[in-house]
């Protein structure tokens, strides 16, 4: 922020207890000496790390007392202006609640919208995109049924050792919320996966916007674009399967969590693929032209 002379950036929860000050937090800091300038916490007492999660008996010695719900701020506050000519910085938690705070007054609420139950892997993952006027936001909330054998239909390998299916009716969804007072402009559920086994509607990557486009990918594998202004799915690509690649290898698709696609030069890049809790491999990066090819 070169008109204060401030640095903003967003914190997840402690690893230890007892958890800090500053945890899933909002923090300013001065750009001149990098000292601390104010900070505004959304949920206190978090602390968590993936030892509380672990299956394995024995395993979760290292896990906080607290074993808070590991409600990170996954990626990194919006500066917007605002209409009014004030300034507000959006971000999006994993609790499910997005917020605009105001730079100007250490971090004042200005609103904030819950748009989904929030959870471990849930609420807004790992990022928003902002137009002049809307706020675009994709909703995680993906929910694991169980653990299961690698021989189920669906199950995926998770970290944790056993693969896991992931809930076909739990999370998903995309909201554009005005930005001056975060009413909900518009939101588009997920269409759906069927009765493909153990896929997730869940859309935990971020999102990308464009003049009036906001792409959304999901665990799903699918690549989604929707109209800035209606909310209405105008593309959708599943990115799942073989591709034989430019440089000669066979590479694999999968779900797409993580960064969102990056739109230059008339193209759009996508990685897909993420294999973490429930989530379908994969290693290739796609590259599709103005018309979706």
């Amino acid at each position: 922020d070169p008109v204060e002379g401030l640095l903003y950036a967003t914190t997840g929860d402690s690893y230890s207890d007892p958890a800090a000050a500053t945890s899933d937090a909002i923090v300013a800091f001065h750009l001149a000496n990098g000292e601390q300038a104010w900070s505004r916490q959304m949920t206190a007492g978090d602390a968590y790390n993936i030892a509380c999660a672990s299956p394995t008996s024995g395993s979760t010695s290292n896990c906080p007392e607290a074993n808070g719900p590991d409600f990170d701020f996954g990626s990194s506050p919006v500066l917007v202006q605002l209409a009014n000519g004030k300034r507000a910085l959006i971000a999006a938690q994993k609790s499910g609640v997005v917020y605009a705070v105001d730079p100007d007054r250490q971090g004042a609420i200005i609103w904030q919208r819950r748009v989904g139950e929030g959870g471990r892997q849930g609420g807004v993952e790992w990022g928003v995109a902002v137009d002049e006027r809307n706020v675009y936001v994709a909703l995680s909330d993906v929910r694991v049924v169980r653990p299961a054998s690698e021989s189920t239909a669906g199950a995926q390998k998770s970290i944790f050792g056993p693969s896991l299916l992931l809930d076909p009716s739990a999370g998903g969804g995309m909201f554009a919320l005005a930005l001056d007072t975060g009413a909900v402009v518009w939101h588009t559920p997920h269409p759906g996966c069927g009765d493909a086994p153990g896929c997730s509607p869940a859309q935990s990557a971020a999102v990308t916007a464009i003049p009036g486009v906001a792409f959304s990918g999901g665990l799903d594998g699918h690549l989604r674009a929707y109209d800035a202004a209606s909310g209405r799915i105008i593309w959708d690509v599943d990115t799942k399967g073989t591709y034989e690649t430019v440089n000669g290898l066979t590479a694999l698709g999968g779900s797409l969590d993580g960064p969102g696609p990056v739109v230059v030069g008339g193209m759009l890049y996508v990685n897909s693929g993420y294999a973490f809790t429930g989530g379908a491999p994969g290693n290739v990066l796609l590259a599709f032209s103005v018309d979706g090819k």
